[in-house]
């Protein structure tokens, strides 16, 4: 037995450290429930989405809620854009790129308990790629030539064709990975293998998930034991909500003239990052006066791009002078191709045959951005005598119909959300009808190697054509406004790809 002896004052000292701390543990008693409660997260959205499957439909809001929530692919993208293994934990490619070889991870089930392998990964990928496929991006998967499941954990696609950026596109919310027995469902009731598990859908109102408690990636599980993502258009209501702390967070606050109201607020934060998200006014190359290059030319040095930006977004984003943003690798700047000049846009136009201008209207979806872009614009053309008449469209069904479908415009504007798109001017059809067989060699070109080095110099090239061929006016690049409380940790500030990823996201304390 060890016999310890005190002092007095030894004894004292003591007895004081010890009352310290009994005084310490009792107000840390007292507040470890409430911190420990704090699990819960109630997060904005100003889009609702329209269904909860990614693999069957384009809105970004629906990856937003499900994407490495509920749903995980074969690879991810990081919040730095880079790849990353996922339900692949390794992968080789042929030395002729029409060999894709996947050992997948082990142990891994999805929601409902079926098991995640081989033949479920074949599942989705036959799923994405078949002739009855309503995937989005079902162009990502068209060089898969045959899938083979050697064991249940090697994956191996063979293509016709070499595609560059297939791993890339692996990584994508269209690509993840559905459960077999109830991928028909996905849309009402998704069931993945993500740290989430889906919860519940008031529609017009919230959609709720919960802590998947058997997550396979112990290293990445939730630590949020459910979140409630809120559905909220106006931005005012969306500024009320987070000040009466009603809402933890709306990581794409969509009105910039509010964010200084958060100012000196004593709860919440303000975070400006980046995006993808590219605004431009898209024409349709097909009709007149817009199949002509001059009257493309003369339209957009006709448009002052930081005016744009300061009645558009109060001054908060990018000009760019062509489809790609800064973020993307091999990007070039080519807002000077054709800088705001209203004297060479009349000359322009009078070479064109238009010297006296032309009128036409413009379909603008009814999203913030896009009629405030449209009203500068209007004052703009109008210098050069162009008349431009401003149709309010409903988002998304109608210009959707409008534009995208039935080609019944003569121009729009809208925000394209999705990363290295650049190929949407090479597909055919698409909304713009440009046709360029120089720009599609390059697009094709770009598949053909998986050197990103060779990559990004073909992409060079591709931003120029588009920077003097302006099959759509190029005006800026959207930041991402973020607004959340102090204490929340693990937020994206930036958006590589449209997303909410909340596996890593904690409160402190």
């Amino acid at each position: 037995m060890i016999k310890l002896s005190f002092s007095p004052s030894a004894r004292l000292a003591r007895r004081l450290s010890l009352g310290a701390a009994l005084s310490a543990g009792l107000v840390m008693t007292a507040m470890t429930p409430a911190e420990a409660a704090k699990t819960t997260l109630n997060l904005g959205m100003s889009v609702e989405p329209t269904g909860l499957d990614p693999t069957i439909a384009a809105p970004v809001a629906i990856g937003q809620v499900t994407w490495q929530n509920v749903f995980e692919g074969l690879v991810t993208i990081d919040q730095a854009g880079k790849i990353q293994p996922q339900l692949a934990k390794s992968w080789e490619i042929s030395a002729d790129g029409l060999t894709y070889t996947f050992k997948l991870q082990t142990g891994v089930k999805f929601h409902d308990g079926e098991v995640f392998d081989a033949t479920a990964a074949k599942f989705s990928l036959d799923r994405a790629r078949g002739a009855d496929s309503v995937n989005p991006q079902k162009r990502f998967f068209a060089s898969i030539a045959s899938i083979d499941t050697p064991d249940a954990e090697t994956l191996v696609l063979h293509l016709s064709a070499p595609t560059g950026s297939l791993i890339y596109w692996l990584g994508w919310p269209a690509s993840v990975m559905v459960a077999p027995k109830t991928a028909a469902d996905g849309k009402t009731t998704p069931v993945g293998t993500g740290p989430f598990k889906f919860a519940s859908w008031a529609k017009g109102d919230k959609v709720e998930l919960a802590r998947n408690a058997d997550y396979w990636n112990k290293d990445a599980a939730a630590k949020l034991d459910k979140v409630t993502f809120r559905f909220i258009a106006d931005p005012q209501a969306q500024a009320a909500a987070l000040k009466s702390g009603d809402l933890d967070a709306f990581p794409e606050f969509a009105a910039p003239e509010l964010m200084s109201s958060f100012d000196g607020d004593a709860r919440l934060v303000t975070r400006i990052g980046n995006t993808e998200l590219k605004v431009v006014a898209g024409m349709n190359t097909a009709k007149k006066p817009f199949d002509d290059k001059r009257v493309r030319q003369a339209l957009m040095m006709a448009i002052d791009r930081k005016t744009v930006i300061d009645g558009a977004w109060s001054g908060l984003g990018t000009p760019i002078g062509s489809h790609y943003t800064p973020n993307d690798p091999g990007y070039q700047d080519m807002t000077g191709v054709l800088p705001y000049d209203v004297e060479k846009a009349k000359a322009l136009l009078a070479e064109a045959g238009y010297p006296n201008g032309f009128t036409f209207t413009i379909k603008s979806p009814q999203m913030t951005y896009a009629p405030r872009s449209a009203q500068v614009m209007q004052a703009m053309f109008a210098e050069i005598g162009v008349t431009m008449n401003i149709e309010p469209t409903e988002f998304p069904a109608k210009w959707v119909q409008d534009v995208m479908k039935d080609r019944n415009f003569d121009m729009t504007i809208v925000a394209h959300a999705e990363p290295l798109d650049i190929d949407i001017y090479a597909r055919d059809p698409y909304y713009f009808n440009y046709k360029n067989p120089a720009f599609n060699a390059l697009m094709k070109k770009v598949q053909e190697t998986a050197d990103p080095a060779a990559q990004n110099a073909i992409y060079g090239e591709a931003q120029k054509i588009l920077a003097e061929d302006v099959p759509a006016l190029y005006l800026f690049v959207m930041p991402k406004l973020g607004v959340w409380d102090k204490q929340l940790r693990g937020l994206w500030e930036n958006e590589p790809i449209p997303s909410n990823v909340l596996s890593g996201v904690s409160w402190d304390g």
